[in-house]
């Protein structure tokens, strides 16, 4: 069997050692603060975690854009010039251009190396759910199996992957189109705080609301307890706009109660933080359905 990579792209917000530890391809999708382009690598080479989120504070507006097609040419030429297959999963199209991108880079390399596999998987998933698929399918891998084998295994568990944010600042919201501005006001006024997810389809959706920021951690963990599957015995990602407490609030709920052994934080990175804003926290976890 040949041998293959696994490539991803920087929307996963998977933590830039776990990432390597997986020997993934990770290709950034870019940030525009403040009229500065910078790529959202793993590893904040160019624009750091902290930096980013102090600057959203501060009441800079950020924008972002996919990776393009050229983008992709480049890297995966050079796992195809080292006689490799390339499994791409990509960030949901629901929310982003950037999987087009890399399945036509694949389609056309596919013409090229004849006799080498590109395959690509739209994952529906965003921040650490894309990077929990992504693990996940890492970890197949390393049991010996197939590339298709590996693709078809994505395929099946991608709507499995639950996807479960709450954000502390609605004002992000409005600005993306989430909310209206009498939402923003009034909700930032009552304390009330959104309950969402991301659905079958890919997209960021509304599902519910309460008031209070403990409540809204509450709601994420009540999520995960009305749907994972064998939760003991999972590896739960949580994701965080830089508030690494509230984070490990909502983790350590999660190690009581389900029990679960192993809780992975990190940063939600500058991409999905310009559209989240500061204060977002997010959980994924393996469940019934989405």
């Amino acid at each position: 069997m040949r041998d293959y990579v696994i490539v991803t792209d920087s929307s996963c917000d998977m933590p830039a050692q776990l990432a390597q530890d997986l020997e993934l391809v990770v290709l950034p999708l870019t940030v525009l603060l403040e009229g500065r382009e910078y790529k959202n690598y793993l590893d904040e080479r160019e624009i750091t975690f902290a930096d980013f989120y102090a600057a959203l504070r501060s009441g800079a507006s950020a924008t972002t854009s996919a990776v393009n097609t050229d983008a992709f040419l480049t890297e995966l030429r050079k796992i195809a010039d080292a006689g490799k297959d390339v499994l791409y999963l990509g960030f949901s199209t629901g929310l982003s251009n950037t999987y087009n991108a890399g399945a036509m880079a694949c389609e056309e390399l596919a013409h090229d190396y004849p006799h080498l596999q590109f395959l690509h998987v739209d994952t529906l998933c965003a921040s650490l759910g894309q990077g929990l698929l992504v693990y996940l399918a890492v970890q197949q891998k390393r049991l010996g199996k197939s590339i298709e084998e590996v693709r078809d295994f994505a395929e099946q568990m991608k709507l499995h992957i639950c996807h479960w944010f709450t954000v502390d600042d609605l004002h992000h919201l409005k600005r993306g189109g989430r909310v209206s501005a009498t939402t923003a006001v009034l909700g930032s006024m009552l304390q009330i705080k959104p309950i969402l997810h991301v659905d079958n389809e890919g997209h960021l959706i509304n599902m519910d609301k309460v008031r209070g920021r403990r409540a809204s951690l509450e709601a994420l963990f009540q999520r995960m307890q009305n749907s994972a599957i064998n939760p003991r015995d999972q590896v739960v990602f949580i994701s965080h706009g830089d508030c690494i407490d509230d984070a490990r609030y909502l983790g350590e709920m999660i190690k009581k109660k389900p029990k679960v052994e192993e809780v992975i934080y990190n940063h939600v990175g500058p991409v999905i933080g310009a559209h989240a804003g500061p204060g977002v926290v997010a959980l994924f976890f393996i469940g019934k359905e989405r």
